[in-house]
């Protein structure tokens, strides 16, 4: 197993056992865990972002801490942040990405994460130029995301 999932397996079963909240002190950590300061760092800014559902604090110095909170919103208002998250372009890999952890966090089901998975790869768009592939793959995740919590909202 590689340090960085072993950091981020470290933090998760931290907000695990603090109801969603952890406060880090990175060098401690990092000797702790038998790493350098920088892996905790690359562990935080690509797994416990706001597009995963953590939000992140910093306090630099002496007595300084990383504090990550993990948001319990309701799904409505997570899915919409993810919605205002993409932007006018998403590559597959980051889509890919984003599904995963949405499915991991429950926010849709396994054959919701599959169908939309498959709408938005890079084989159904393979006749088109990868800027226009990556513009569309946008417009159609926001569409096909507004339109599970607007079946949420007929149930």
């Amino acid at each position: 197993m590689k340090m960085s999932d072993l950091v981020a397996q470290y933090i998760s079963r931290m907000l695990d056992e603090s109801d969603g909240n952890a406060e880090i002190q990175r060098n401690e950590l990092a000797n702790l865990l038998g790493c350098v300061p920088s892996q905790i760092n690359y562990v935080i800014t690509s797994r416990f972002t706001p597009e995963q559902g953590y939000i992140v604090e910093s306090r630099r110095g002496g007595g300084g801490y990383i504090r990550i909170t993990r948001v319990t919103a309701d799904r409505r208002v997570a899915v919409m942040h993810i919605v205002n998250s993409i932007g006018e372009h998403i590559s597959s890999s980051a889509a890919q990405t984003i599904l995963s952890n949405m499915a991991e966090q429950n926010m849709i089901s396994h054959n919701d994460h599959i169908l939309i998975s498959s709408a938005l790869s890079d084989k159904a768009y393979k006749n088109i130029s990868q800027v226009q592939r990556d513009t569309l793959r946008a417009s159609i995740m926001k569409n096909m995301l507004i339109t599970l919590i607007l079946l949420d909202d007929r149930s």
